[in-house]
């Protein structure tokens, strides 16, 4: 058993040194997740700022005014223009000078003040679905916050029900803080199956793999040896983001470090034992990196990190069962917004455990037969 662990041990560090002393890879688990981290943190947001809108006010009264300087001072709107008639509208929507445009018809001021329901339309640009259901929840809160002003000013008098909100875990909804939670996750997945997919097409394409046959060491001491650097390096990038999720992205980290360092290990061994598949198949290092992008593309996909899994079709949310990063995701969040400690994530740390269970002994086994 000494014998096996200082084997190990020897491929191991012979694994570090190799990944580190080689300019590429060292380049790899350095710069790509950092530029990935920063790119992703700011411009991966829900919340939308500065929306170009312009205005058609056929009623050109005080009510309408009043109305429309609740969109002037509100940050998530620009004002880019003031049409004079209704043809101006599909140009300026069609040239993406404008993502929407407000039409106040002429009867609204009339409407108002004989406390009748007064209607405003909405003309969005639709080519951005995201962006155009977005920035009509603003509208709406802005025209419900002006009629509860009329309503207050008409019957002030009278008994007011007033809607409070309150948001847990998350007071100001920042969509920053539930994509740069789960961020760290995603970067370490990326490094990690990529250095494992390199791993044995290295060794082919410089020569080294026979050496390697012809070593004392069995196929599963070749593929521990190669696995734990990846997941070390793995490990190491996901803290690195997590702590600058924490002090440079103002992500409040709430919940237990030992619960992080666990689920982090739990999925990168998941990954890496796919990776490994996959460079036990390749022939050549190009090889391996397609199988990866293979793989890492649609498991972005389907994990979760933007698509919520329950709005997918049944039968594809139970294919995401088999997806480690379906499971990290959720943990990541969990971890940083609610406070969640090892107990509460177990139930996603046990189906990672599983899957690697699934993953590590697959790439033995093929890296046995294809040693043959």
């Amino acid at each position: 058993m000494i014998e096996v662990l200082r084997r190990i041990l020897t491929l191991t560090i012979k694994e570090f040194m190799l990944i580190w002393i080689d300019p590429k890879s060292r380049f790899v688990i350095i710069i790509p997740p950092l530029f990935q981290f920063f790119v992703f943190g700011y411009s991966a947001t829900f919340d939308l700022q500065s929306v170009e809108y312009a205005v058609l006010d056929e009623s050109r009264t005080e009510q309408s005014r009043t109305l429309l300087n609740h969109f002037s001072g509100s940050p998530h709107f620009e004002l880019v223009g003031m049409l004079d008639s209704t043809s101006q509208v599909s140009e300026l929507i069609n040239t993406r000078d404008a993502r929407l445009v407000l039409h106040i018809p002429t009867d609204f001021a009339d409407r108002v003040t004989n406390h009748e329901p007064a209607v405003i339309q909405v003309i969005v640009d639709g080519r951005n679905s995201n962006v155009a259901s977005v920035a009509l929840g603003y509208i709406q809160e802005i025209t419900q916050q002006y009629g509860a002003q009329l309503q207050a000013s008409l019957v002030a008098a009278n008994p007011q029900v007033t809607l409070v909100q309150r948001s847990w875990f998350n007071k100001n909804m920042e969509t920053r803080w539930y994509i740069v939670s789960s961020l760290g996750g995603i970067i370490s997945m990326v490094i990690a199956m990529l250095l494992a997919a390199l791993s044995v097409a290295r060794e082919r394409e410089f020569g080294t793999f026979d050496q390697l046959l012809v070593s004392p060491m069995q196929p599963a001491e070749i593929l521990i040896g190669k696995a734990v650097p990846c997941v070390f390096f793995g490990l190491a990038d996901a803290v690195l983001l997590s702590i600058a999720a924490a002090y440079w992205f103002d992500v409040p980290f709430r919940g237990s470090i030992v619960a992080l360092v666990i689920v982090l290990l739990a999925f990168l061994f998941s990954v890496v034992g796919v990776g490994l598949f996959i460079s036990s198949m390749s022939v050549t290092m190009q090889q391996g990196l397609l199988g990866a992008f293979v793989f890492i593309m649609p498991s972005v996909l389907l994990g979760g990190f933007t698509t919520p899994i329950s709005n997918m079709p049944l039968w594809l949310q139970n294919g995401t069962l088999v997806n480690p990063l379906r499971y990290v995701v959720q943990a990541l969040r969990e971890i940083f917004l609610m406070g969640a400690d090892l107990s509460t994530i177990w139930p996603y740390v046990w189906p990672l455990l599983i899957i690697s269970a699934g993953t590590m002994p697959a790439a033995a086994i093929m890296f046995r037969l294809r040693t043959q």
